[in-house]
């Protein structure tokens, strides 16, 4: 079968599944393999991880930006944009750190800071920007920097971003569901709520709504 003409392709297809790179354009990014690092404690206990890779997919020249080899014992999270830069974390479970870089694809790449594993929940260890902050979220709410802070959160919640000393937490709610019969009823509802806390998990206002990110980088709440 004879491929559209019109189609593009990267300066080196590798048949990964790509995904942009919310707030932004320009750049979508894929990984190798797994990109949890609790992963790394899993693998530990059957001989360690063969490691995986960042790609980042550049959709103005089509090149495609590798900045680390693999490496064993070694994943990485998925990348976010923040304040004109790309972050991502890198996690080695050899030199028991976790690593916060950022970088602007083939024009620069630099450490911002450098955790030890010991010091983190590994545990749905991720990024989120607006300024970027390194979070886990379990039965608590961690934060690990710039700021470190924690407070108890309900298992239908998920941060979505942290902005002027308030955590923004996008909750799901499911109404009308019989139980007993393991069904929906005629009433059934699934819906989101916004909900901000402060620091110390304090609830500061809430309603209904989901979060979403555009590409210049404005959260809409739809």
């Amino acid at each position: 079968m004879e491929i559209k003409k019109d189609i593009r392709r990267f300066k080196e297809p590798s048949g990964r599944y790509i995904e942009k790179i919310a707030g932004q354009d320009r750049f979508a990014f894929a990984h190798s393999d797994t990109n949890d690092f609790y992963d790394l404690i899993e693998w530990s206990k059957v001989g360690g991880y063969q490691g995986s890779i960042i790609i980042f997919f550049d959709f103005d020249s089509g090149n495609v930006y590798q900045p680390f080899a693999k490496k064993r014992n070694v994943v990485y999270s998925d990348p976010v944009y923040a304040e004109g830069f790309y972050y991502f974390l890198q996690g080695d479970y050899d030199e028991k750190r976790i690593t916060l870089y950022r970088c602007i694809p083939e024009e620069f790449l630099e450490k911002v800071t450098e955790l030890r594993t010991e010091e983190v929940n590994l545990y749905n260890l991720r990024i989120i920007g607006n300024p970027v902050h390194i979070i886990s979220q379990e039965d608590c709410f961690e934060c690990c920097y710039p700021r470190k802070f924690s407070f108890p959160m309900n298992g239908n919640e998920t941060v979505m971003f942290i902005e002027g000393e308030k955590v923004y937490f996008e909750s799901w709610v499911e109404e009308g569901w019989d139980e007993e019969k393991d069904c929906a009823t005629d009433s059934y509802q699934y819906y989101c709520k916004v909900i901000v806390k402060d620091y110390n998990g304090n609830i500061l206002s809430e309603e209904v709504g989901a979060l979403y990110q555009a590409a210049d980088g404005t959260w809409w709440i739809a």
